[in-house]
């Protein structure tokens, strides 16, 4: 087994440290974040850093990288209407949402240049991704700096939830599998996502003899 200590990461060049430490933490999931501005234009990027931070408000919370001296259309939407969608990645479409990240120029939306059709409900601005399975949109609750690396750390109340009803279990839970929906690992590989196993809730009195 190899051993990097933190002087070693640091001396990786920026290629090669991106791509070990955007992997190291394993699968995430990967998801399009559909916004739009006051004038009517969309915007559509994948992100990899969503995740689920209570039920009780219903919250949603993903980071923004560092804005620096480049464009940063989701947040900016974001701050204008207030609100945003979280699009599941479904496998048909991998490709099509990877190239979302390529540098558009904020004139041009990533929903006709990756061939996603934006979709609307009603009183609600942000488009959602009518290709996607499992679609959330979500209103802006907070926003949090991360000093350490000038990331901002979004956290949005969720509105509404559009999901086929056969990807609803009896439990409440979500069938990801049969949403087609896709993880990432690094910067630019996808996966199938296989369930393995369900287990019922963890308590003392019911802990399996381990072998």
């Amino acid at each position: 087994m190899q051993h990097f200590t933190n002087t070693q990461i640091h001396e990786l060049d920026n290629i090669r440290k991106a791509n070990f430490i955007n992997s190291i933490s394993g699968y995430k999931p990967a998801n399009l974040i559909g916004t739009i501005n006051k004038t009517g234009q969309t915007n559509l990027a994948i992100f990899s850093s969503v995740v689920h931070l209570g039920a009780n408000p219903p919250l949603l919370g993903f980071v923004l990288r560092p804005a620096l001296d480049v464009p940063r259309n989701t947040y900016d939407n974001i701050l204008e209407t207030n609100c945003f969608t979280i699009n599941h990645v479904p496998e048909t479409h991998i490709k099509n949402a990877h190239f979302t990240s390529a540098k558009f120029d904020k004139s041009q939306s990533e929903f006709d240049h990756c061939k996603f059709t934006p979709e609307f409900i009603e009183n609600f601005e942000a488009p959602f991704v009518q290709e996607s399975f499992i679609k959330i949109g979500l209103t802006l609750e907070d926003e949090m700096p991360i000093k350490q690396n000038n990331c901002i750390f979004i956290i949005g109340k969720v509105q509404h939830i559009l999901v086929p009803q056969n990807c609803i279990l009896a439990n409440g839970s979500v069938d990801l599998n049969q949403a087609k929906s896709v993880a990432i690992s690094g910067l630019d590989t996808y996966h199938k996502v296989q369930k393995l196993e369900t287990f019922e809730y963890a308590r003392i009195t019911n802990l399996p003899n381990f072998e």
